[in-house]
């Protein structure tokens, strides 16, 4: 059926079909909710109360079932204490865990004009929850409130230490607790009988999560290696030594604790649905640091610029991460990140123009022998190697490269996927407004503007761009393709909209470029002759 098709147009449509497979996952095979979210919950209780299972060598050291209950009655989840502070509020619960932080800056609302949570109450463990591998003992520690000697609401401004103690007979734990108004902490942990235990970084923030991007868990290994774990890909226990960061993470936001001194062993379990849980091994003096809050590049990079390797873009993140730099510097030039997008684009597509030039001369002159490939094609019809070698011959007479229009093609799509994961990742865009009616560059067009002169300029492009396709068919096929992205961008966040249109634009400008230069060409050839 695409017999027909040059080599570039082979390539835009396979990234045509890669970006329609990529939005199509998100509706068929996203994991929906579960039909008795009661039942469910009550499942992800009784195993988030088991101690982790720790690979030790060949053998298997796995503590069993910490407690059996599974009712939420056996936790006490009332507060100890509040955090208060200019960026967030913190909430301290009984079991000396954060049971809850509030982002309170301006931005950070959800649909319903609230400020966003970033912990389900369901979903366990929560950050700075600790497990015993004694049975009796983690099941005494579900029971036994934590103390605390102190205002029971404290307005951070600067570091603050608060000292939280658990008395379980044969067991005493010690939490030192350094809070800062960035969001971080510091945390020491002392077991004065040195019994086994566990500490989590907390289950992910559980606010963006959809099938356009990554969340679960990472791991920064010792060697610098970044291990993601996608939620529904969790194989079971697994142990890395030594690693350096231990995140869960959802599109935007981030629990995680981290060693980048000594490092930490850190242990991946499952939940239910195959999640990813996250657990540091104690030790009797354990000091670890931690983070809780949005996943901002600059914030991350205010606290140890390593720990902005928490910012993931997936496959591409070799391309995303010196490209969201880029656009990052723009955005402080400018003062605008819808504007520093336009820019950005104006860049990439100046920085790819002479290849794209190259491309688009070889398309116009496989245009102009489309006639006579078809001829050919016809004449040679059961004979395909004579048909190839007439081919070449009629390339070779004319200097065309049949390839040449497809490394342009070849170098764009890893940028496009590069930067789709930018503006799709990029918690910057929050809240961040463009002009008059695009105030939010993270949420989708609400008029739709975008989305319908994209497609529009994509229609444009098709009609000024050489076309060598014969087949009625495929001729449908491409006629088709700017409707069918134009109903796929009308739920896209409005700035990864604004690079698509304003690249359409600038691709039509070129165009119309190019088949001025060609014409030009041509006409200075036949005056010649």
């Amino acid at each position: 059926m695409f017999e027909n098709l040059s080599s570039t147009q082979r390539i835009t449509l396979a990234t045509v079909l890669s970006l329609v497979i990529l939005l199509a996952y998100d509706y068929f095979f996203m994991p929906k909710p579960a039909k008795n979210a009661e039942l469910n919950a009550s499942a992800q209780t009784k195993q988030a109360m088991q101690a982790p299972a720790v690979q030790s060598g060949a053998a298997t050291q796995a503590p069993k079932t910490a407690m059996q209950k599974s009712k939420s009655s056996s936790f006490d989840n009332s507060v100890l204490l509040t955090i208060k502070a200019p960026r967030f509020d913190m909430t301290i619960d009984k079991l000396g865990r954060i049971s809850q932080v509030i982002l309170e800056e301006k931005r950070y609302k959800n649909a319903q004009g609230k400020q966003i949570a970033l912990f389900a109450k369901d979903k366990l463990p929560k950050p700075l929850e600790i497990r015993f591998s004694d049975t009796q003992l983690n099941a005494k520690a579900f029971k036994v409130p934590y103390s605390y000697t102190g205002t029971k609401e404290i307005a951070l401004h600067g570091k603050q230490t608060i000292l939280l103690t658990q008395d379980l007979g044969s067991e005493r734990v010690t939490k030192r607790l350094t809070i800062y108004p960035d969001g971080h902490y510091d945390v020491q942990v002392e077991v004065k009988n040195g019994h086994k235990y566990f500490i989590a970084p907390g289950y992910r923030p559980n606010v963006r999560v959809d099938g356009y991007t990554v969340h679960g868990a990472l791991i920064k290994e010792a060697d610098g290696t970044i291990t993601i774990i996608k939620d529904g890909d969790a194989k079971g226990t697994e142990t890395f030594h030594e690693a350096r960061i231990a995140a869960a993470f959802d599109r935007y936001y981030t629990t995680f604790l981290y060693n980048l001194k000594t490092g930490m062993d850190v242990i991946v379990t499952k939940d239910s649905d195959d999640n990813p849980i996250l657990f540091v091994q104690g030790a009797p003096k354990l000091a670890l640091g931690g983070f809780v809050g949005p996943k901002e590049y600059e914030l991350l990079k205010s606290i140890n610029p390593e720990l902005t390797d928490v910012i993931e873009y997936g496959f591409f993140t070799f391309i995303s991460r010196p490209m969201f730099k880029i656009l990052l510097a723009i955005y402080h030039w400018v003062g605008n990140w819808g504007w520093a997008i336009v820019i950005l684009t104006i860049l990439i597509r100046l920085v790819l123009f002479p290849l794209t030039l190259k491309g688009m001369l070889s398309m116009q002159k496989m245009k102009d022998l489309a006639p006579k490939i078809k001829e050919l094609q016809q004449k040679y019809k059961g004979d395909p190697q004579k048909l190839n070698m007439h081919m070449m011959q009629l390339y070779k007479k004319h200097n065309v490269n049949p390839m040449g229009g497809c490394l342009p093609m070849l170098l764009q799509i890893p940028v496009f996927f590069a930067i789709y994961r930018v503006l799709l990742n990029a918690i910057e865009l929050k809240g961040a407004p463009w002009i008059l009616w695009i105030t939010d560059l993270s949420q989708k067009d609400p008029y739709y503007v975008l989305p319908i002169l994209m497609g529009i300029t994509m229609y444009i492009n098709q009609k000024i761009t050489p076309n060598t396709i014969t087949d009625p068919t495929q001729k449908k096929i491409f006629e088709w393709l700017p409707i069918v992205f134009t109903f796929f961008f009308l739920a896209f966040p409005a700035g990864l909209t604004l690079y698509w249109f304003v690249n359409n634009v600038l691709s039509g400008i070129q165009q119309l470029i190019v088949n001025r230069i060609f014409e030009a060409r041509k006409i200075a050839t036949k005056e010649a002759k």
